[in-house]
This record gives C-alpha cells, sequence and structure tokens, in this order.
C-alpha cells in the first residue's frame, strides 16, 4: 500500500478507534472495577468480533444489512437491549473500597463476553467496515490482501484505543477511591451505557 493512502487512513481510522462508544465505555467501566490488565484483556473480546466484521465486510456479506430491513432492526434490538442490561447491573453494582484479584481473574472469560456481545450487537459497527475501509483499497491491486492489511491496521489501532480507555478507567478508579465516589462513577457510566443504547435504538442504516 502506498505511504500516501496510509498516511490518510491511520489518522482516520485512528480517530474512528478512539470515538467514545459503548465499548470504550465498557473499558473504563471494567478498569475501574477490576484493574487495567483484566480490562485489557477482556477487550479481546472486542478485537474478535471486530475480526468476524471485518471478515464478512471482505466477503461482501455486510450488504445483506444495506438491504434487510428486518435483519439490521433485529441486530440493533438485541444490541441496546444488552447494553440496557449492563446499565442495570453497573447501576447496583456494589461499590466496594477494594478490588478483589481473585474475583477479578475468575471474571476474565465473562468481561471477553462483554465486550464480543457489545460489538456484534452494534449493526451501525459492521456497516462501518463495509463504508470505511473500501475507500482506502486501490482495485487494481489485490483487494482481499489490501482489506486484510487495513483490517489488521484497524485492530492494532483498536489495541490503543483499548488500552487508553482503560489507562483512563484506572486513574478514575484512583479519584474515586471511596465507595460512595465509586458507586456514582459506576452509575455516571451506567447512565453512558444506557445513553448509547438509546442511540443505537433511533440509528438508522447508511
Amino acid at each position: 500500500m502506498e505511504l500516501s493512502t496510509l498516511a490518510v487512513f491511520i489518522p482516520a481510522c485512528f480517530a474512528l478507534n478512539m470515538a467514545p462508544g459503548p465499548n470504550n465505555l465498557l473499558s473504563i467501566s471494567n478498569a475501574s472495577r477490576y484493574g487495567f490488565a483484566v480490562a485489557c484483556s477482556g477487550g479481546l473480546g472486542r478485537l474478535l468480533a471486530f475480526t468476524i466484521m471485518i471478515a464478512l465486510a471482505a466477503v461482501g456479506l455486510t450488504a445483506v444489512l444495506h438491504t434487510s430491513e428486518w435483519l439490521f432492526h433485529g441486530i440493533k434490538i438485541v444490541g441496546a437491549a444488552y447494553l440496557f442490561y449492563l446499565a442495570v447491573q453497573l447501576w447496583s453494582a456494589q461499590a466496594d473500597s477494594d478490588v478483589d484479584e481473585k474475583s477479578a481473574q475468575v471474571g476474565l472469560g465473562r468481561l471477553a463476553r462483554q465486550e464480543f456481545l457489545v460489538a456484534i450487537g452494534n449493526p451501525k459497527a459492521i456497516l462501518l467496515f463495509t463504508a470505511f475501509l473500501p475507500q482506502f483499497v486501490d482495485h487494481s491491486g489485490g483487494a482481499l490482501s489490501q482489506f486484510a492489511q487495513l483490517g489488521a491496521m484497524f485492530l492494532a489501532l483498536e489495541c490503543i484505543a483499548i488500552g487508553l480507555y482503560c489507562y483512563i478507567g484506572i486513574h478514575a478508579r484512583r479519584l474515586f477511591a471511596r465507595s460512595s465516589g465509586k458507586r456514582l462513577f459506576n452509575r455516571v457510566c451506567a447512565a453512558l451505557l444506557a445513553s448509547a443504547a438509546s442511540f443505537l435504538l433511533v440509528a438508522r442504516r447508511a
């Protein structure tokens, strides 16, 4: 791929990675409750979901979402319902003063599953790969290999975004050190997740 293409793609892609969407909000919340390493590891679920989306976009299967109204709305409703569920869980979560390292390790698979379901339940994210990545593909060359390179770079930048948002979550935990402060932070994150679910419900196909 040409350097001029990468010079445009990388900043634009990283801006998308850093957008404060549901998954990034979830990383902040998880890092504040379970620690940096556990929250970052949970982000693997998100990466798996995005890998599946990129593969679907590469073979053109996401075109179905553009033409199928009921499928788009079905995925959207399920994704929004799960975000509301997470918001309720976070709102009612106990704000302990200390993080139980053992319980955090046990919950690693659960966090990865949360990240996966939040990402895969957002049809707008699937359509993003269909609309965004192909703009940087030179169709005179190997389209699939270029798509694979762009997808790999997207995932690498997503790893950086996960780390940065988890780092924000660590500082939030230190800022809200007391139980009352943690409870307030949990409920703010819950409200933001519920807002994201509301936006997802009213989202329309591109």
